[in-house]
């Protein structure tokens, strides 16, 4: 199962670049962790494969969209549990300080990191989805990857073609970032 990763789409409108579409070609599923904003977008997202989504703050516009639930969830996909959450706050940071590296720098080492994911989604999880900072992430931590696949229109907070990612299950559980700007 190869899956789209999408997070922080936040446009002002419900559109989308086409390129999305081209870096999600062939997945099987899209999985967006918030900041979603214009519930078209889902639709718009559909039309490439079904969509599952979480969203905080703007949950309001989308009480009855099947697809979206509010603040956290944990999908079941090929044996593997994805947590899906778009603010990660994590022991020794905040959600806009968990960038690359902070989990290893920030993390309590008297804490343990599947303890905190088990907790914040109430089972276990292997994989871990989410968004807030628009800045890319890939890393395991105690046999939990984490993935952040940046902002496909915000990236690092600046209004340009941005990324996405893919996971691919079929042979383990890797992750691709897509700078959209390849398919220009």
């Amino acid at each position: 199962m190869k899956i789209g990763l999408i997070a922080d789409t936040q446009v002002p409108s419900a559109e989308l670049s086409p390129n999305i579409k081209k870096a999600f070609d062939g997945v099987d599923m899209i999985l967006h962790a918030g900041d979603i904003i214009i519930p078209r977008c889902l639709d718009i997202l559909e039309e490439i494969a079904p969509v599952t989504a979480i969203e905080g703050s703007m949950y309001a516009q989308f009480e009855n969209d099947d697809r979206v639930v509010q603040g956290k969830r944990v999908v079941s996909v090929q044996g593997h549990k994805i947590g899906m959450v778009h603010e990660l706050s994590i022991p020794g940071a905040s959600a806009m300080e968990v960038l690359a590296g902070t989990i290893e720098k920030a993390f309590p080492k008297d804490l343990s990191i599947s303890d905190c994911m088990e907790t914040l989604f109430g089972e276990k999880v292997d994989i871990v989805h989410f968004g807030m900072s628009h800045e890319t992430m890939v890393e395991e931590h105690e046999g939990i990857l984490f993935v952040n696949p940046g902002s496909p229109t915000w990236p690092n907070n600046k209004v340009m073609l941005g990324t996405v990612a893919t996971l691919d299950l079929n042979n383990g559980r890797e992750v691709e970032i897509i700078e959209l700007s390849k398919f220009d």
